[in-house]
């Protein structure tokens, strides 16, 4: 049995490497928002097997387009990763993954959910996966990360894509709802990372990328948390016309914005005289927010056909 795990362990380790360049958890928080945007974009469910294969493989597609991009930016990024603690046990710093592998990988997965999509969802699908994983990589990674302060407001529309992903794959088109869906996404990044960005700032510096609470005062940073959650609610409450929303996604929509709206006062009240204490409650509040309103997103099309 020993020699079995002996002559196993290698293969596992390589493999739990490569998965770990695809950053699985970031993706999870992705694929959180593809599966309500479909069964909004179909007004429920329709004919049950058929929808959820259709789920399924657009899940199954866009785990590897944004493990594609995720593979790129560990090979682009491995100099200043290996400065960061937060990043010093990604494959290519402890080098369990040589850049060679990393790159042959990303390039793989990325052929691989383009065809994929291209044949479960359709080409539009299969155009916005190519889209998400250039826009991540050249414009995000390459062009924005290390040279401006707004790298993850305009990077982060590379995060938004997934929405427009699914809801092709349903419609074929891009409608209103999936735009404003878009919109409420990209204006959730911002307040998303930059309270992640306060934590390991020190970090951030050291590897000469300039977050935001790098180059400003956590006042100023609060500021600009508290405009893009008012911009962000909003945008929430526009998605009520825009796709017929219903009385779950109002209620939930109205009450979940109004909290995190709050706790971006209290982040902003906590680092008007330094450093925010706790900067970390906005950033798991704001993954709590996200799944609650797509949950939302979800449950008022099925509710809706279930009682009227």
């Amino acid at each position: 049995m020993s020699s079995s795990n002996a002559t196993k362990s290698p293969f596992t380790a390589k493999a739990k490497a490569y998965v770990a360049l695809t950053k699985p958890r970031v993706i999870e928080l992705l694929l959180i928002t593809t599966v309500p945007t479909m069964i909004l974009a179909n007004h429920g469910i329709g004919e049950f097997g058929k929808f959820w294969w259709l789920v399924l493989g657009t899940l199954i597609g866009g785990a590897l387009s944004a493990g594609s991009a995720n593979a790129f930016n560990c090979y682009i990024d491995a100099d200043i990763d290996k400065i960061m603690g937060r990043t010093k046990g990604r494959p290519l710093v402890t080098g369990e993954l040589s850049k060679t592998e990393a790159l042959i990988f990303a390039w793989v997965l990325a052929l691989v959910s383009t065809i994929w999509l291209w044949i479960v969802g359709g080409w539009l699908s299969a155009a916005l996966s190519v889209a998400a994983i250039a826009f991540y990589v050249l414009i995000y990674t390459m062009l924005l990360k290390r040279r401006t302060p707004q790298n993850i407001v305009w990077g982060g529309a590379a995060g938004c894509m997934p929405v427009l992903i699914g809801w092709s794959a349903v419609t074929q088109t891009i409608e209103i709802g999936a735009w404003v869906l878009f919109l409420i996404i990209f204006l959730w990044t911002p307040p998303h990372y930059w309270p992640l960005a306060m934590k390991y700032k020190k970090d951030y510096a050291a590897a000469n990328v300039p977050m935001l609470p790098v180059v400003a005062e956590p006042g100023v940073v609060g500021i600009q948390i508290i405009l893009y959650s008012w911009a962000l609610y909003v945008s929430t409450l526009i998605l009520i016309p825009a796709a017929g929303m219903g009385a779950i996604y109002s209620v939930l929509a109205f009450a979940s914005g109004a909290w995190f709206v709050f706790e971006a006062y209290v982040l902003y009240q906590d680092g008007k005289v330094g450093d925010p204490k706790n900067p970390m409650r906005l950033f798991h509040g704001s993954i709590t927010y996200l799944t609650v309103l797509f949950l939302a997103v979800a449950l008022d099309p099925l509710m809706h056909i279930a009682f009227f």
